[in-house]
């Protein structure tokens, strides 16, 4: 009986997957830019951030880099953000472009993600006028 049910628990919890939660942090991160919620956003933000934003450029503390995607956010007003494109089957690396509407211009948010201690953190977060 022991056995049976300890080979039921193995088989189950081989079922679950720790990185299936990592594997939608694109998902989350395109409502948290649709919302323009730059807080939310920096909780994934590694503890230093290569911001691009626009045409500026700089390496920024997760502290400085949520002010300045707070700053984006209320110079640029979101309306939509939608995923474009994602890359998620590599186990320590995850990117992902979501395409971003503002109430001023379309820009495309290029996002990119290492593994750090088990959590996917953004290490390079790019914000560019779209190309239409």
């Amino acid at each position: 009986m022991v056995r049976s049910l300890f080979l039921l628990i193995i088989s189950l919890s081989s079922l679950y997957s720790p990185n299936a939660y990592q594997a939608d942090i694109i998902d989350d991160l395109s409502s948290y830019f649709r919302s323009g919620n730059a807080k939310e956003v920096a909780k994934n933000f590694a503890s230093t951030i290569e911001l691009i934003i626009v045409d500026e450029e700089d390496v920024y503390s997760k502290a400085q880099g949520e002010q300045i995607l707070k700053d984006f956010f209320t110079k640029h007003p979101p309306v939509k953000a939608s995923i474009f494109h994602k890359i998620n089957t590599n186990p320590n690396y995850r990117f992902g472009v979501i395409s971003l509407t503002t109430s001023k211009e379309n820009f495309r948010v290029s996002v990119t993600m290492k593994k750090f201690n088990n959590n996917f953190q953004i290490t390079e977060l790019r914000i560019e006028a779209a190309k239409d």
